[in-house]
């Protein structure tokens, strides 16, 4: 039989416990910050660590010029027309490839962003990386999407790859058709892109054949001293 001393003595540890607790403060967390857990509407995320063998059926979207220029989660500035997107859970840097089940088309993309938070939908697109695989006039569609890092077991070299400078965009094609020209004259590849935004259609002229970011990022700043102020780079 357990005495009151012995239940007072019981008491006393509980309060102690619950002290503790009370006044413990919360371990702060060793993840990096695009591994932590975030809460969106209500709900919370939990990005994997790995890529390793990710493979998902879902539905794609697309996100562009509302947020063209605007901070993304991994702290870089969103480009439209660069071959990015948004994934909920997919550490950021990570190499998908994007197939779209009604076209056939594939891309590869760089997560760069957290999104969408729709319900049913896997992945948000860049513009540009929607309209390469043929969903940019749907807006959504099936697609397949496949981290590459789960093959090939080694680092990625994101600097790797198509890349171009645009150094301007018309709505007179004239005006593209010129500066083209003149560009063919000094030596560069160049060709010319159309895109249809809130009814005007803009003839976009960039300089291409670049393999490698670095490479592309030299001619960038060119092509800036050179008096192209709008000059950046784009993927391809």
């Amino acid at each position: 039989m357990i005495s009151l001393r012995t239940y007072g003595l019981m008491a006393l540890v509980v309060l102690f416990l619950l002290a503790s607790c009370a006044t413990k403060a919360p371990e702060p967390s060793s993840k990096p910050a695009g591994q932590r857990p975030y809460k969106v509407f209500g709900k919370w995320y939990y990005p994997i660590p790995d890529a390793s063998g990710y493979r998902e059926r879902g539905i794609a979207s697309w996100y562009g010029s509302k947020f063209h220029g605007k901070t993304t989660a991994n702290g870089e500035k969103y480009n439209m027309h660069a071959m990015t997107a948004a994934h909920k859970t997919l550490p950021f840097g990570t190499l998908v490839e994007v197939r779209c089940i009604e076209t056939g088309k594939k891309v590869q993309v760089r997560i760069n962003d957290r999104g969408p938070f729709v319900r049913g939908r896997i992945i948000d697109l860049s513009y540009a990386s929607a309209r390469a695989i043929g969903l940019d006039k749907k807006g959504v569609g099936p697609v397949e999407v496949r981290a590459l890092a789960s093959e090939s077991r080694r680092p990625i070299d994101l600097k790797k790859g198509v890349f171009a400078v645009q150094l301007g965009a018309f709505t007179e094609k004239n005006n593209a058709d010129r500066l083209a020209a003149n560009l063919k004259k000094e030596g560069h590849r160049t060709r010319i892109l159309s895109h249809r935004q809130d009814g005007t259609v803009f003839y976009r002229v960039r300089v291409t054949g670049y393999t490698d970011l670095s490479e592309a990022k030299k001619a960038e700043n060119h092509f800036r001293n050179k008096g192209y102020e709008g000059a950046m780079t784009v993927a391809e």
